[in-house]
């Protein structure tokens, strides 16, 4: 029966589901991620999930492919009013993976070798070509015996970061909603998403769902010829075509696609715990906590004195720099849960997530797309 592509989709659908009623009844201190990522660990260890589970459903194999459209919508959520001010989002996020550096490169050489600090130092920061590139320098010279360490760090560090980023950004969420109101620059930039497109043509849902996919395809097409991420050419694409007037604000949400391709996506990333063994835990669980621990504690220091120097307020700024722990979609899926679990109307649940989601894109991107291959390639050609 489960051999069923239905039923398969279902089973981890119900991982989803029960992630979202946790995260609601829990006012998301443990958020909905958390829950799928280790309940999919969990089942699949105990046999209750086959191995082969997501292959069974098929639909983490659209996931892959809505990537793009899914990045560009995100940059459909950046009026240029409000983005020109991310810099210092940027300087805190480049903070914390400098903090995070320093930290893993300097006490886990002391407890191990350097070898297992540089095998740990590209996923801690972020990002899945991070971890391509150091698990392919570590083949190279024949370090197969530490593979499984950076691994583990990138299965982990996502359920770890989600509960602290939330953590944070509830308390500033209350912060912000208890000492300040809606000024006329929120308001205006709200009110930018009532503003129509130039074109009628763009206000029919398969036409515009067409154009989304045509800029994802071009922006991989670039990403071959320049060698600069997809995903960045993708952001670049929704923040132009908002801000042009030829997509509307939330491009996903007006074609009423958006729910259904985060589900996809999210199974994609349920699938990274896949192929960890409960005996690659057991035998790397001391060097992946001391890289957990060093790596977690720089990026939060980090974090914290750059917001300090750039005048945020240090709950508003630790979390963009511990974006580099759970990147995309689990920093937008946070913005979510905390805007809705911390107000108690639609206004202020606006205003939070309006506050909160573009630093935190802004910074998930910086450190995951982009300071985290440098990172990576840098420390990885030290060994």
């Amino acid at each position: 029966m489960i051999e069923q592509p239905i039923v398969a989709t279902v089973m981890l659908f119900s991982l989803l589901a029960l992630g979202e009623v946790i995260s609601i009844y829990t006012r998301a201190r443990i958020p909905m991620l958390m829950t799928a990522m280790i309940g999919f660990l969990l089942l699949t260890w105990t046999g209750v999930f086959p191995e082969n589970i997501l292959e069974l459903s098929t639909l983490p194999a659209l996931g892959a492919i809505l990537i793009g459209p899914i990045i560009i919508h995100m940059g459909t959520l950046m009026p240029l009013s409000i983005l020109k001010k991310q810099w210092r989002a940027v300087v805190i996020s480049l903070s914390g993976l400098l903090g995070a550096l320093l930290l893993v490169l300097l006490i886990v050489p002391a407890v191990f070798d350097f070898e297992t600090a540089a095998s740990g130092v590209g996923p801690i920061s972020g990002g899945v070509v991070a971890l391509l590139i150091t698990t392919e320098k570590l083949t190279e010279l024949g370090m197969t015996g530490i593979i499984v360490i950076p691994v583990l760090i990138a299965a982990f560090q996502t359920p770890i970061g989600m509960p602290l980023i939330s953590f944070f950004l509830k308390r500033y969420a209350s912060h912000f909603v208890g000492t300040t109101e809606a000024t006329a620059e929120e308001i205006d930039a709200q009110n930018e998403e009532e503003k129509t497109v130039r074109f009628n043509l763009l206000k029919n849902n398969i036409i515009l769902l067409f154009a989304l996919f045509v800029l994802a395809a071009a922006a991989t097409v670039l990403s071959e010829w320049t060698g600069i991420h997809y995903t960045l050419f993708c952001l670049l694409f929704g923040i132009l075509m908002l801000n042009g007037r030829l997509f509307p604000q939330g491009v996903l949400e007006k074609s009423n696609s958006f729910s259904f391709m985060m589900v996809a996506l999210i199974f994609v990333i349920i699938g990274t715990m896949g192929g960890i063994t409960p005996q690659d835990v057991i035998n790397n669980i001391p060097a992946v906590l001391l890289i957990l621990l060093c790596g977690i504690s720089g990026l939060g220091i980090g974090g914290l004195i750059a917001s300090k120097l750039v005048g945020w307020h240090p709950f508003k700024g630790m979390p963009i720099a511990f974006t580099a722990l759970v990147g995309f979609p689990g920093d937008y899926i946070i913005c979510e849960e905390v805007s809705r679990s911390t107000t108690d109307n639609q206004v202020d649940e606006k205003r939070v997530f309006n506050e909160i989601v573009i630093p935190m894109l802004i910074g998930g991107f910086v450190t995951v797309t982009v300071a985290s291959i440098v990172v990576a390639s840098f420390v990885m050609g030290m060994l």
